[in-house]
């Protein structure tokens, strides 16, 4: 059974894994709004996406709790990609704010 200093430390990585992951998808939302395509093209790349997620979140558990399942994990991924889903709405706020012009899309 691990340590609860290494437990923390497994729950910091998941929540970057988290954040990656969220970070990914809105990338791929913005060249979504940026270049119309096919609903084909779209089920295809949300399949990739999502393939290539699980390889990496798979890899990511294997390499922190050698592939069991820790719900501390789970709960951390989660916890990461609504933690940056709310640093970018206090970011797309301040930049209607202060300015005109948008980084972040309207509708993401």
């Amino acid at each position: 059974m691990p340590e609860i200093t290494v437990e923390g430390l497994i729950f910091l990585e998941a929540i970057l894994a988290g954040m990656i992951v969220y970070s990914g998808y809105t990338c791929i939302r913005m060249f979504r709004r940026n270049i119309r395509h096919s609903l084909l093209f779209i089920a295809v790349e949300d399949i990739l996406f999502w393939l290539g997620t699980a390889v990496y979140l798979f890899v990511k558990m294997y390499q922190t709790s050698d592939g069991s399942i820790r719900w501390y994990f789970v709960l951390g991924v989660i916890f990461g990609a609504a933690a940056c889903r709310a640093l970018a709405a206090i970011l797309k706020k301040i930049m209607g704010k202060h300015g005109k012009r948008k980084i972040i899309p309207k509708n993401y």
